[in-house]
């Protein structure tokens, strides 16, 4: 039995952050969870949630839930993933609530817990407001629960660096 740990999985775009969290939480006592954050929105959404689902196959039950991450949360689980989150602050018209629901979420952190995130803000500023607000809601959210986690991976092109 290892240790229970907090880990904030983070990196860019297909950098191998969510494989590397499937790695991690193998390590979990069953039952294991994982509390996807997508909506299918369109097609190509719809096939990547199907994909992953069958990735995870029999090793994880599967929980959705877009906005109410707090109230579905549970030890040996999986969070994936927080940008995802956000966009659905957005999209349903909660902005206002972000700093009340990422305070419930960050409160609200089990023991054994995996979360997987993006860094968005490392290369340009988006030219829109949206955009930029939705970097900067992001970068807010990213410090606060790597500052809750016990561990802190970056995923550059395939390979975790351990930061904290």
């Amino acid at each position: 039995m290892t240790q229970a740990m907090r880990t904030l999985v983070t990196g860019g775009v297909k950098s191998g952050k969510s494989r590397h969290a499937l790695e991690l939480a193998a390590d979990f006592a069953a039952p294991r969870r994982f509390l996807a954050t997508a909506v299918a929105f369109d097609d190509e959404m719809r096939e990547k949630i199907a994909r992953h689902r069958a990735e995870r196959a029999d090793r994880f039950d599967t929980v959705e839930e877009p906005l109410e991450l707090h109230e579905r949360m549970a030890e040996r689980m999986i969070l994936d993933c927080v940008p995802l989150w956000l966009n659905n602050v957005f999209y349903y018209g909660k902005e206002a609530e972000f700093e009340e629901r990422l305070a419930l979420l960050v409160a609200g952190l089990p023991r054994d817990i995996v979360i997987v995130t993006n860094e968005v803000g490392m290369g340009f500023v988006p030219a829109d407001p949206t955009s930029r607000r939705y970097g900067n809601l992001l970068g807010i959210a990213n410090a606060r629960l790597a500052a809750a986690a016990d561990r802190v991976i970056l995923m550059v092109a395939g390979i975790p660096l351990r930061v904290k």
